[in-house]
């Protein structure tokens, strides 16, 4: 396994990072196989695992696994507040001070652990000033709760807003940025990953598989696998941008072919090529599903399987534009999309 550096924090993290998301949940990852999947992990050599509050059980199950194996200090964990609700209390989700001081409690208190390596505020929050934010992110830094802050899913003027607030006031710096990026994502080569790459961050990479499409199990002409992302989430196959992928799925399962490796391999070692790219997220289903990804981990792809990619999806576009949030759904590749774009009452002026 190798390492790199998480920006310029000064902590190392691995090139593949455990993915938490489905960790405990009935019908896709239980208990017991989450926990497996976390020891394959660590003793490949993986020392990052992510995770979020609303991840249902996952933070649970982490924190039990690490305790059990007394591997705590060994790993360098991620955890991720703000994005939704965590109850009936229209203040339990967000960017406050409010909320976030009771989020870090709960996510400090089911990981059983005394601080978080890496805190993320999980897509920014229009109600909420990043000044507001960052100041509640700093007091947690000198507490010792948290060792160092990032955000997830931010567009390239609201990290720049966010980094020129930290130097004017004197707050901690978001110092990594967790981004969709695949083979069938790429928006963020465009503007987001050079200014993460200005700014000192390292970019953690989510949806490395695409949701599910470059893991292989997707064919054209073929039903999707019963228990794949896909089926889960009832995908229209006759969509347009699904049509498509399964038409890349044929071409880039022949690259692979050509050179040896398996798609997910290939998948991921396209991910790691980008210099902006500290880890990618492995949201592994089974133990089997991830040993197939470890093996990208140590893939050097050369240029002409990478220009060959580029061909197939020409560098910073996405396959599938649609708006939306969803990689294994109807709704696109774009990993967030800003309200004026879901919105239509926030680009029309109102009538009278």
């Amino acid at each position: 396994m190798k390492y790199r550096s998480l920006g310029r924090s000064g902590m190392k993290v691995s090139t593949l990072c455990v993915g938490g998301q489905y960790f405990g949940r009935a019908g896709v990852t239980g208990n017991d196989e989450a926990e497996r999947i976390i020891g394959t992990a660590l003793d490949a050599g993986v020392n990052f695992i992510d995770t979020a509050d609303v991840y249902g059980a996952s933070e649970e199950i982490i924190g039990d696994c690490l305790k059990r194996s007394g591997r705590r200090d060994d790993v360098v964990i991620g955890t991720k507040f703000g994005v939704k609700g965590m109850g009936s209390d229209p203040n339990s989700k967000g960017g406050s001070r409010r909320w976030m001081i009771r989020a870090v409690e709960g996510s400090l208190r089911r990981l059983q652990t005394d601080y978080i390596d890496l805190y993320q505020y999980y897509r920014p929050d229009k109600a909420t000033d990043i000044d507001e934010t960052l100041s509640a992110l700093s007091d947690l830094v000198s507490s010792g709760k948290v060792r160092v802050v990032g955000c997830s899913t931010f567009p390239p003027e609201m990290i720049v807003e966010a980094q020129w607030s930290s130097q004017r006031d004197g707050y901690v710096r978001f110092r990594s940025e967790q981004s969709p990026y695949s083979i069938f994502a790429r928006a963020g080569e465009a503007h987001q990953f050079a200014t993460c790459e200005r700014y000192g961050m390292g970019v953690i990479a989510w949806g490395a598989l695409n949701g599910g499409w470059l893991s292989g199990g997707y064919r054209p002409g073929r039903p999707f696998p019963a228990l794949s992302r896909a089926a889960r989430n009832g995908v229209d196959p006759e969509h347009p941008g699904v049509r498509r992928k399964l038409e890349l799925v044929a071409e880039l399962t022949k690259l692979a072919d050509e050179n040896g490796l398996s798609l997910p391999a290939i998948a991921v070692a396209f991910v790691l090529e980008h210099p902006a790219v500290s880890s990618a997220i492995v949201g592994a289903r089974t133990v089997e599903q991830f040993q197939q990804v470890l093996a990208g981990a140590d893939v050097r792809l050369s240029p002409a399987v990478l220009d060959r990619i580029d061909e197939l999806v020409p560098a910073g576009t996405n396959v599938d534009a649609s708006p939306g949030a969803s990689l294994s759904s109807n709704r696109g590749d774009m990993g967030f999309t800003a309200e004026p774009i879901r919105e239509v009452s926030l680009r029309r002026r109102p009538r009278f």
